[in-house]
């Protein structure tokens, strides 16, 4: 796939979508960034993802792909140029996703639910 049909719609500010551009920027792989206000719901992103309707949303030509830790692993496994992001041992990768799932789960989710910001993000 031609880097120009990959885009990235998210807003800067969110954690889950800097974790993507993070992953792209790792790799060395080209993007749009589409801006996007989690609380209007933008046409764009509830047709890229009618399900959650929350950024992250990476879109690779028409085809979505949601939820951040799920849009990392792709691009590791997607672009075998750069370092790779995760571990290549599958235990050490299952360990590597239990502790980013614990940190989002125990750390970011209760920031968020202690300055009341829920429901914009894919994690919260």
């Amino acid at each position: 796939m031609a880097t120009s049909d990959l885009k990235l719609l998210g807003t800067w500010a969110c954690p889950y979508v800097n974790r993507a551009q993070l992953a792209l920027k790792v790799k060395s792989i080209e993007y749009e960034f589409i801006e996007d206000i989690p609380y209007q719901k933008s046409a764009l992103l509830l047709k890229y993802n009618p399900v959650h309707k929350k950024i992250p949303v990476l879109i690779l030509g028409d085809k979505p792909v949601c939820e951040s830790l799920i849009i990392v692993q792709y691009i590791d496994d997607a672009w075998a140029t750069g370092p790779s992001i995760l571990p290549s041992d599958p235990y050490d990768r299952t360990l590597a996703r239990f502790w980013v799932a614990y940190i989002d789960d125990k750390v970011r989710s209760s920031t968020f639910k202690r300055n009341n910001v829920k429901g914009i993000y894919h994690d919260t």
